[in-house]
């Protein structure tokens, strides 16, 4: 069979067989379900006062949809990106969008906190089983300007979902009520994932799959032992474990565990070593630290998620909590900050080949005036709307997407620039563990600091929260800075690294 109306440009031919692809329909659902996977980590915080009245649940359980997304979406990372490079991504991706898509059922149907964490566990582990998938196919399936441009609507997909998530809860709940509209913010996950699920049994090549059952039929030696680590699976599961627990537990005796994640992080290196050494395949070859472009890139993405991620949920406890604004409202404040970073993040994915490094530089301090001008805008601000209205924090909120939608579209691609395609999905599986671990981190330190101000003064608390943003992205401007300094802006290959 053969898909109509391919440019030979964007055709693919699965070998060993008669069938075509397209790389940009290949699209469609590889960027459906990351926008659905992204949407779920920023729609919550709008949701939660809706879900807390509507199943009685404790501030416990609430931080619990909020870290146990985060949680199991950081533990099976990259044990699937490993999975997805060995047997074959678009098997993995489809397995982790029904697991997404189940999980969002449940939390739909859910009528006891407990039941509803679970069912958030499930959509955690779902998108972390079909995340690193998307990241491994652009690399096997894009090279030069045209994997820039899908690395461009992946930043593009990133950051307006992540905007755009809290409006459209906020609308939903503003239109069904408390009890319906929460539950209709994760209902509508369900007819897209099956839809999803559709185009990729259409549109996916499932080339791994098929390539090794072809190479067989043409005689070609292939190789039958299928090593997988599991000893370093588990390894690094149980560090993410014990690096992110604490942070969302927040709890004293929880830190210990911190102690716990670091020893094993050691003995997860020393294997991982080990076991290259011993002529068999390890899950993270750490040769892919000996990319500059990689680990510079890791630095960048996740000092800035360590600030950048918490911009919404600080905003929404602002406005709902401090100052009664309504949910509908207060989503609608970011919605020109996802128009902004779409923008943004297609501009940059044009440029990254010629001037990524610089643009990511410059996007830092774009960022940098949109929180400060958020800081200054709230000093005005007061519950009985004082002498400005808090919907003017749109427009500083305009600045910080354009510049986080230029850093991740052009972060995403100078970061993955050298990494070899056979380890795609495990190369932006490490990636992303870095950014869930900064997400986490940054929004118990950053909330904390909120809350630890606003019993007095919500405005004092919001100025703070935000100044320590402002503080953590600084380090992210110094990081970015060091990495045009060392590789400079162009798009040239460099040589395989020797460790």
């Amino acid at each position: 069979m053969t898909e109509q109306g391919n440019r030979p440009d964007d055709a693919i031919r699965v070998p060993g067989t008669d069938r075509v692809f397209n790389r940009q329909l290949m699209l469609v659902p590889l960027l459906a379900i990351l926008a659905m996977t992204m949407m779920a980590i920023s729609s919550i915080n709008v949701a939660l006062p809706s879900i807390e009245l509507s199943i009685g649940a404790s501030e416990a359980d609430l931080q619990w949809l909020l870290s146990g997304y985060a949680l199991a979406f950081g533990i099976v990372l990259v044990a699937s990106g490993r999975l997805g490079d060995v047997f074959g991504r678009s098997t993995y991706f489809v397995i982790g969008v029904a697991l997404f898509t189940l999980g969002s059922l449940g939390c739909s149907l859910a009528h006891t906190p407990a039941l509803l964490n679970g069912m958030r566990l499930l959509q955690g582990v779902g998108a972390g089983v079909s995340s690193p998938q998307v990241n491994g196919m652009i690399l096997q399936y894009f090279s030069g300007r045209r994997r820039a441009r899908a690395f461009a609507l992946f930043g593009v997909v990133v950051s307006a979902s992540v905007a755009i998530a809290p409006s459209i809860t906020g609308l939903l709940i503003d239109w069904l009520g408390p009890d319906w509209g929460w539950r209709a913010s994760f209902l509508w996950n369900v007819p897209i994932g099956l839809i999803t699920v559709g185009l990729a049994a259409r549109w996916l090549p499932f080339g791994a799959e098929r390539g090794r059952r072809a190479a067989r039929q043409r005689g070609e030696q292939v190789r039958t032992h299928i090593d997988l680590d599991p000893v370093g699976m588990i390894g690094l599961s149980l560090v993410v474990l014990c690096v992110l627990l604490p942070f969302m537990l927040k709890r004293p005796a929880g830190f210990g565990l911190l102690a716990v994640g670091a020893v094993l992080l050691v003995g997860w290196v020393y294997w991982e070593r080990g076991y290259k050494n011993a002529g068999h395949e390890p899950m993270v070859d750490l040769y892919l630290f000996g990319y500059r472009s990689f680990t510079n890139g890791i630095l960048v993405s996740g000092t800035q998620f360590l600030g950048g991620t918490s911009i919404f949920a600080v905003l929404a406890l602002f406005l709902q909590s401090g100052l009664g604004a309504p949910a509908l409202i207060v989503g609608l404040i970011g919605l020109p900050n996802a128009v902004a970073s779409a923008f943004s993040s297609m501009w940059a994915g044009e440029h990254v080949l010629d001037s990524g490094r610089r643009n990511i530089v410059l996007a830092f301090v774009v960022y940098l005036v949109g929180i400060i001008g958020a800081i200054v805008l709230a000093q005005f601000i007061s519950a009985d709307g004082g002498p400005i209205h808090y919907a003017w924090l749109a427009v500083p909120l305009i600045l910080t997407g354009y510049g986080v939608g230029a850093i991740n579209s052009s972060n995403q691609t100078l970061s993955q620039q050298h990494i070899p395609p056979a380890v795609g999905g495990t190369a932006g599986a490490v990636k992303q563990v870095a950014e869930r671990i900064g997400t986490a981190i940054g929004n118990a330190m950053i909330t904390a600091v909120l809350f630890s101000l606003a019993t007095t003064d919500w405005v004092l608390g919001f100025t703070a929260a935000y100044g320590v943003i402002a503080l953590i992205l600084s380090v992210a401007l110094i990081f970015a800075i060091i990495d045009l300094r060392m590789l400079g802006d162009g798009g040239a290959p460099l040589p395989r690294p020797t460790v």
